[in-house]
């Protein structure tokens, strides 16, 4: 990386840092994603019950290996041969867990974690119910406000998410929300499909709970 764009970053991930520290998450950086298993692990206790969100995050920074480790009680969504209520089994388990681990569609510079889900499994678990959540976050996903982090999920997050899901939507098609098109270009507005994936916005401000939610900065760019 261009030693003048690092600078540049490197003064937004501090601000948006210490906006998530006022707001009362636990903010960690570092430094390329071969690092984030290992931070996640500093995190994690041997036995501890950990279950995640959908994200692609994931699995681009090791994070499934590591759960499949053996180490933990891992809650495996993506274990092959599940069915569909096997799954919905685990996604309500999962609210029991002492650890949730996902990543977030956009982060902004006020310390601010914005999601947008289909099921809303990932959003609920973040909200309420683990012990503990561990957010991880590529460089790509810090935006200025949360204008920008609505955009950003209509343009990005949800079109990649959508094509990744094999979802027929508008927006694979189109590779943008409908929304963005309608002259209504609100959070919430978007296609009536029965395969749309936008069905809960959640937005993560300041927090009663000190530090139950940390946030992993990557100094690269990580999932959509």
């Amino acid at each position: 990386m261009d030693n003048n764009v690092k600078a540049i970053l490197d003064k937004r991930i501090k601000k948006t840092m210490e906006n998530l520290r006022a707001n009362n998450m636990q903010p960690y950086y570092v430094e390329t994603v071969k690092d984030v298993a290992g931070k996640v692990a500093e995190l994690l206790k041997e036995g501890d019950t950990v279950a995640v969100g959908g994200s692609m995050s994931l699995f681009e920074a090791g994070i499934i290996d590591l759960l499949r480790s053996g180490k933990y009680t891992f809650l495996d969504r993506y274990e092959e041969g599940l069915s569909k209520e096997q799954i919905h089994q685990i996604f309500r388990k999962s609210f029991l867990a002492d650890v949730y681990i996902s990543s977030s569609n956009a982060i902004t510079e006020n310390g601010e974690l914005y999601n947008v889900d289909g099921y809303s499994n990932r959003v609920a678990a973040i909200c309420y119910g683990p012990e503990s959540v561990i957010i991880v976050v590529g460089i790509n996903k810090i935006v200025g406000n949360l204008d920008e982090a609505i955009k950003r999920v209509k343009t990005m997050a949800a079109p990649a998410n959508a094509t990744r899901l094999n979802c027929t939507s508008y927006c694979t098609e189109k590779g943008e929300c409908m929304g963005l098109t309608s002259g209504n270009s609100s959070m919430t507005n978007g296609c009536r499909g029965q395969n749309r994936i936008c069905c809960n916005y959640v937005v993560s401000a300041y927090q009663n709970q000190k530090d139950r939610i940390k946030v992993i900065i990557v100094g690269e760019e990580l999932g959509y």
